[in-house]
Order: structure tokens, then C-alpha cells, then sequence
């Protein structure tokens, strides 16, 4: 699509800060303005606006240019109004976090219990939630109680924190380390190094694999974009 304004700002608007174009302010797709509650996201956000096309208005962009818009605005229009399929989808990565999962390797086992078991004993301390730990890729069943005590973790964190978990849980493999971002417990370029131990294991021994760092590279532009979400919706 080509850009079709000459320029992008914030505004105040009912319930928070906006971003207005030429004036006119930017709109999700059925219809509501964009809001947030935090100046400086509506500042990042209108400089993405601002950036796009070349910076020039005609000139060719699409949404992808846009991160931190699309997030929020899947926050506002898709997870505000009723958060619990958010809530149980990210809920069922309990069943089969990453960190419960150790390698047959002992060296890299000991690895993983060396980086992995701090972040699932805080869960067990912070959230009430410990998790069973096996060898192996089989799965093995969770407690249903630590299963619930990560629910209810979830449905605590507001709609933009949702929004970041739904890259983040994903992109990580790992509920546990996507709420230890949102909560600050961990830094998200550090959970990402933490959720792809296994590879750059192997890549000590088989050398760089082009295919999967370059994955990595884009999972990492993904985490990036919500760690700096994160950090622009915190109050100062």
C-alpha cells in the first residue's frame, strides 16, 4: 500500500494518547481509535507512522513496517474485549514448557539444569506452580494445580501484556520464560538465549547451522519488538 499522509503525531484523546494523521487519527479496523495509556508508546507508535514509506507520502508500505502498532492494536480490538481465549491458549504451553525438557546428553542436561532450573524454581516460589521435569522429549504430565496456578498468573497481566505473551510463549517454546519477561524477572534478549541453548549447543560441535540462525535472527527481531513494547508501557 502507499503511504497517504504527510504527517504523523500524538494527541490526547478520551482514555489516553492517540496518533493522528494529517489530524486525523488512526483507526483499528472496526473502527475504534487507537489508544494507549502511556505517552511514550503513542510516541514510538506515531514514529513508526512517521518512518514509513520512506518517510514520504506515495511511498510503498505495509503493516509489517509497523510492529508496535499491530500489537496494540491486537491488544485493544482482539484481547481487551474478552481476554480468556488469550488466557487458555497461552495457558496450554504449561502442559509442555520448554524448561521441563531435558536433553540425554549429560553435558548439555547439565547445562540446562545449570540455566533452566532457577527460572522454573521461581515459578514454583513466585506463582505456586512446580513443574515436573523429565529426560527426553516424551511428554510427561503436569499437575493440574501448577497447570491452573499459571492460569491464573496469566489472566492477572492486562491486555498488552497478553499481546506481548502471545509472541513471546510461542516464540521461546516456554510459558514460564515469557512471564518472566512480562514480570521483570528476566530480560527478553536473555530468555531468548536461554530458549535456544540446545542449538548453539550443537553448534559448538557442528559448527553454525545458516538455516536456524537465521530463524533466530527473526524470532529475535520478534522478541526485541516486545521487550521494547514492554518497556514503553511501564510507568516512569
Amino acid at each position: 500500500m502507499k503511504r497517504f499522509w504527510n504527517s504523523a503525531a500524538t494527541s490526547e484523546q478520551p482514555g489516553g494518547f492517540g496518533v493522528v494523521l494529517d489530524g486525523r487519527p488512526v483507526r483499528l479496523p472496526g473502527g475504534a481509535p487507537l489508544v494507549v495509556d502511556r505517552a511514550p508508546l503513542a510516541e514510538a507508535i506515531a514514529g513508526e507512522w512517521s518512518a514509513a514509506g520512506g518517510g514520504a507520502k506515495g511511498g510503498e508500505m505495509s503493516m509489517n513496517d509497523m510492529p508496535l502498532t499491530r500489537l496494540v492494536g491486537t491488544a485493544q480490538e482482539r484481547i481487551a474485549p474478552d481476554p480468556s481465549a488469550m488466557v487458555e491458549g497461552l495457558a496450554r504451553y504449561a502442559e509442555s514448557d520448554l524448561l521441563c525438557y531435558r536433553a540425554e546428553d549429560p553435558q548439555l542436561a547439565a547445562r540446562q539444569a545449570l540455566e533452566w532450573q532457577p527460572l522454573l524454581d521461581w515459578a514454583a516460589l513466585q506463582h505456586d506452580a512446580p513443574l515436573r521435569v523429565t529426560e527426553g522429549i516424551m511428554p510427561i504430565p503436569q499437575e493440574g494445580t501448577a497447570v491452573a496456578a499459571l492460569r491464573a498468573a496469566i489472566a492477572t497481566r492486562n491486555a498488552l501484556e497478553l499481546a506481548a505473551l502471545g509472541v513471546l510463549v510461542p516464540a521461546l517454546g516456554s510459558l514460564v520464560l515469557g512471564l518472566a519477561v512480562v514480570e521483570g524477572r528476566l530480560e527478553a534478549a536473555e530468555a531468548h538465549r536461554l530458549a535456544i541453548l540446545d542449538e548453539t549447543y550443537q553448534e559448538e560441535f557442528w559448527g553454525l547451522d545458516a538455516e536456524a540462525a537465521e530463524r533466530r535472527a527473526r524470532i529475535a527481531e520478534d522478541i526485541a519488538v516486545v521487550a521494547r513494547l514492554l518497556a514503553l508501557a511501564r510507568p516512569a
